[in-house]
C-alpha cells in the first residue's frame, strides 16, 4: 500500500513523501494514523545523522492484523507507545518496561545521537522510500498516515476522546505525569517545584496536583507559559531571568515560599544542559531532585548542591508501564482530574508542519498536534 511520511534526510531538512508500506505479519499491526502530537525530540531528530520517518506520539485505528495477533481487532482505537517491552527480558521481568532490554529505542541497540533508533523490535522491510528501507523515529514514526507495529506499541482504548488529546498521552504527559507519580512518588501535602512549563511540564504539574502536593511553583521565562501553568495547577509562578546563572536567584525566592527551607521535590523540565543540575538548589536536606527531560550532556555540578542527604534521579518515560498508565491516565481524564484536551492549544494539518514546529519553537503552544485528514 501507499503512505505519505514526513521523512528527514538527517541533516536538518525534512519532507513529506510517498513511501511504500507492506502488509503486517503475522505478530504485526497496520494503523491507519489519526493524530501525532509534536515535541522538541521530533524537531531534535532532523540531526540525527540518518534518514527516518518522523514522528514518536501519536493514536489512530487499527486497519489490519497478523494472524496471531489478540489484543487488538480492526476498527480499534489505540494509543501508540515508543517504549516496546518485550515482557520476556532482565527489565520487564522487574516491571522496567521502559527500559526493555531487547526494544528500548534509547537504551539498546544501533543508537543515534538521539538515541531513538534501535534493531530490537522494528521490521524495516515493512516501510520503504526509494526502494529502500528506511527506519522510524523510536521504532514507530507516527508522522505518518500508516504505521506498522508490534502489538506491544498498542494500548486499545474505549473512552470517547479526541485522538489530538489521546496523542499527546503517548509520550509528553505519560513522561510528566510519571515522573511525579512512578518515579519520584509525590506524597501528599508536600511541595513541588517545576522548572520549565512546556507539555511535560504541564504534565509534571498536573501530576503534583493529582498527587495531593500543597504548593506547586513553577519557573519560567515566559509569563505565558506560567499563565498555563496556572490553570493545570501551579499554586506559585516564578518569572525567571535568561542571565539568572543555574537559577539561583529563582531557588532564593523558592526557599522564600517554603518556610526558607526549599521544596521537598524539584522537577528539571526545560532540557537545557546548563539547568541539569538547578533543581538541587530548590530543594531541602534530604528532598529529591528529578531530571525529567533527558539531558544527554556532559555537565559540571557543584557538590556542595547536593549537601546533606539529597537525592538526583533520572527517570525514562516516567518509568512507563503502557498497559497500566495509559489506562489509568485515561480515567484520570474522564474523571475531570487529568486536562488533555485544554493542552492541544493548537492543531494542524499534516502539510502546516512547518507551522507546528515553529509554533513549538516559540512557546506558543503547551502541545501541538497534527491531525490526518481521512
Amino acid at each position: 500500500m501507499i503512505a505519505k511520511a514526513a521523512i528527514t534526510n538527517g541533516r536538518g531538512d525534512y519532507t513529506i513523501e510517498t513511501v511504500e508500506m507492506f502488509l503486517p505479519k503475522r505478530d504485526e499491526v497496520l494503523v491507519k494514523m489519526k493524530a501525532t502530537s509534536i515535541c522538541h525530540t521530533d524537531y531534535d531528530s532532523l540531526n540525527w545523522n540518518t534518514p527516518l520517518i518522523l514522528g514518536h506520539e501519536g493514536a489512530g485505528i487499527v486497519e489490519a492484523i497478523g494472524s496471531e495477533i489478540t489484543k487488538v481487532k480492526v476498527g480499534d482505537k489505540v494509543i501508540l507507545n515508543w517504549a516496546i517491552p518485550c515482557g520476556r527480558c532482565f527489565q520487564c521481568d522487574q516491571m522496567n518496561q521502559n527500559l526493555c532490554e531487547n526494544n528500548s529505542p534509547v537504551t539498546v541497540g544501533n543508537q543515534t545521537s538521539g538515541g531513538a533508533i534501535s534493531k530490537g523490535h522494528a521490521r524495516l522491510s515493512s516501510t520503504k522510500f526509494k526502494g529502500k528501507a528506511i527506519q522510524r523515529s523510536f521504532n514507530i514514526g507516527t508522522l505518518s498516515t500508516h504505521t506498522i507495529l508490534k502489538e506491544q506499541a498498542l494500548v486499545k482504548y474505549d473512552i470517547p476522546i479526541p485522538f489530538g488529546s489521546a496523542s499527546i498521552l503517548s509520550c509528553g504527559v505519560m513522561t510528566g505525569y510519571g515522573s511525579v507519580v512512578n518515579s519520584a512518588q509525590v506524597k501528599a501535602g508536600s511541595s513541588v517545584v517545576v522548572l520549565g512549563t512546556g507539555g511535560v511540564g504541564l504534565s509534571v504539574i498536573q501530576g503534583a496536583k493529582i498527587s495531593g502536593a500543597s504548593k506547586i511553583i513553577a519557573i519560567d521565562i515566559n509569563p505565558k507559559r506560567l499563565k498555563m501553568a496556572v490553570k493545570f495547577g501551579a499554586t506559585h509562578t516564578i518569572q525567571a531571568d535568561k542571565d539568572d546563572v543555574n537559577l539561583l536567584n529563582a531557588a532564593e525566592k523558592v526557599k522564600a515560599l517554603t518556610q526558607g527551607r526549599g521544596a521537598t521535590y524539584a522537577f528539571e523540565c526545560t532540557a537545557i544542559p546548563a539547568l541539569g543540575a538547578a533543581p538541587l538548589a530548590m530543594i531541602h536536606n534530604a528532598g529529591t531532585a528529578v531530571q525529567v527531560s533527558g539531558i544527554e550532556d556532559e555537565i559540571t555540578i557543584d557538590m556542595n548542591l547536593f549537601q546533606w542527604d539529597k537525592t538526583y534521579i533520572n527517570p525514562l518515560y516516567g518509568k512507563c508501564r503502557p498497559e497500566i498508565d495509559f489506562p489509568i491516565l485515561l480515567d484520570l481524564y474522564e474523571k475531570g482530574d487529568l486536562l488533555l484536551d485544554e493542552m492541544v492549544t493548537n492543531t494542524y494539518k499534516f502539510n502546516e508542519l512547518p507551522n507546528a514546529f515553529n509554533d513549538m519553537l516559540a512557546g506558543k503552544n503547551a502541545k501541538g498536534v497534527i491531525l490526518f485528514e481521512d
